[in-house]
């Protein structure tokens, strides 16, 4: 158990800012901060389907949305990522890409519809049933920030070794001799000595001469994907209800470097690199329930809540170090850990409005408010201090945030729709140097059918986010600003039965 506590410490102190950690804030945020990612016909206007139903990607957002459809159909979407990333750090700038395939959506939806003198004795139009699954979270992204320290102001990483090694004073042989800590890892590849006279441990990095290269470099791997069961029906043609039993996966792989490096090596150092590995998978339920109402032929509006997802999560990781220091080459490796703990994301709540311009299309609106600082993690055994500073952490990091989408299509001609859309998704944060608003830039183009459709949609979504390599408690350790720009192309094809 203290070995797990250890090896905790050590990504902490190591990694931080948006979208870096394990078990901590950041985590919170990457498995609450959602944007859906279904249907091609959704993503070409903006994913704004809390109003305008009739799509799978809707059952996800507003249940309600099955009370739309009059048949049956069955669906599969496809879809390529292009994600790009400058990052910035102390006045350097390098671009990195990642390009993967992934299915956004696949699913069916039986519908049955009152016909004849049925439909004019019964009240209830439509009754629907659906099962499948979107995608909710994309993570897929590589990206690599570099620059040289300051000679005068800056710092080392491995200064993380020389104060997990300075923790204990009483007995400061305590912390090298366990295999799990940071400054095992530190004093093992030849980082850090003692100052007998002083009684510490310090690194051997000349950090505060010139020629120091700081690197990081991330690539990471997986998505949030949504198994869904949802029925609902179509009330007097007025009112649409619907819920939605959602059973959301998490798979989240990271593999990371942090490097430093002398341009000018001595005979104490040259340069070290840290890695990390780290899969997270988790398995969580939540429950969305929501309805439509249809005021006129022009216009309905409609409602959803979503309630909070509670995940089941497993973290297995490892830590290694790699250097060339005091006249040795070293590697020295953790053993490869497991973690169990429980995640709780926010609610959520979904107004929406759709007005229709008769057969020629429609424009249509959603607004989300989602609790950020609502999420809380749960730790058993010896980790209520943990969990404690954890969930303290995520109220004092994130806030409420709005987010808004918008979409129009208009039909052409009957067969053929043409769609653009916009998102903007509030910043999280409850303090942020950089713009860390989300902006989602979309078009896409369908056609209809008698008996099938296929659709064609694309976004770009831009937003910042900021990064530290490592923390430490007496220095003010540099930003890395990172610049992402995402692109989802994805199609769509269908079936009426």
């Amino acid at each position: 158990m203290e070995n797990i506590k250890y090896l905790l410490l050590a990504v902490l102190v190591f990694c931080t800012g948006v979208y870096a950690l394990a078990q901590d804030e950041t985590d919170a945020l990457r498995y609450s901060y959602l944007a859906p990612q279904g249907t091609a016909r959704s993503i070409g206007f903006g994913n704004a389907v809390g109003s305008v139903g009739g799509d799978f990607s809707s059952l996800s957002v507003n249940p309600a949305g099955i009370g739309i459809y009059r048949n049956g159909e069955m669906m599969f979407t496809p879809s390529i990522k292009a994600n790009s990333v400058n990052g910035t750090y102390q006045g350097n700038t390098l671009n990195d890409d990642r390009t993967r395939f992934n299915i956004n959506n696949a699913g069916f939806v039986i519908t049955r519809a009152a016909k004849g003198r049925r439909y004019e004795h019964s009240k209830w139009k439509t009754s629907s049933f659906a099962f499948g699954f979107n995608r909710l979270a994309d993570f897929n992204r590589n990206y690599t920030y570099s620059g040289y320290n300051d000679p005068k102001t800056g710092s080392s990483g491995s200064e993380v070794f020389v104060t997990d090694a300075n923790s204990n004073l009483g007995d400061i042989n305590n912390r090298i001799q366990d295999g799990a800590s940071p400054a095992f890892l530190g004093y093992q590849s030849f980082l850090i000595n003692p100052d007998t006279q002083a009684g510490v441990y310090r690194t051997v990095v000349p950090w505060d001469s010139n020629g120091l290269s700081q690197t990081r470099q991330v690539h990471e791997t997986g998505g949030l994907n949504e198994l869904l069961f949802s029925f609902g029906g179509n009330y007097m043609e007025k009112l649409m209800v619907g819920a939605t039993v959602g059973i959301p996966f998490i798979r989240y792989d990271r593999n990371a470097e942090y490097s430093e490096a002398l341009d000018r090596p001595t005979s104490l150092f040259s340069n070290y690199s840290y890695t990390e590995k780290l899969t997270t998978k988790g398995t969580g339920i939540n429950l969305k329930l929501g309805f439509i109402y249809k005021a006129s032929d022009y216009f309905r509006f409609g409602a959803a809540v979503h309630t909070p997802s509670y995940f089941v999560m497993t973290d297995q990781y490892q830590y290694s170090v790699h250097a060339v220091a005091q006249g040795q080459v070293a590697s020295v490796s953790t053993d490869p850990g497991v973690f169990n703990y429980s995640l709780t994301t926010p609610w959520r709540g979904v107004l929406s409005a759709t007005g229709f311009l008769g057969k020629y299309g429609f424009v249509t609106a959603d607004y989300e408010y989602v609790n950020y600082h609502s999420a809380r993690y749960h730790f058993e055994g010896d980790f209520s201090d943990y969990e404690t500073s954890m969930n303290q952490a995520i109220k004092n990091t994130y806030k409420a945030a709005s987010n808004f989408r918008i979409g129009i299509e208009g039909r052409p001609v009957d067969f053929m729709m043409v769609r653009v859309g916009f998102g903007y998704y509030g910043t999280p944060y409850k303090v942020s140097a950089s713009n860390t608003n989300r902006i989602d830039l979309s078009a896409g183009i369908g056609f209809r059918f008698s008996h099938w459709f296929t659709d064609l949609g694309f976004v770009h979504s831009m937003y910042n986010g900021q990064e530290q390599p490592y923390v430490l408690p007496y220095v003010v350790v540099p930003t890395a600003t990172l610049k992402n720009n995402l692109n989802n192309a994805a199609l769509t094809v269908g079936f009426k039965f």
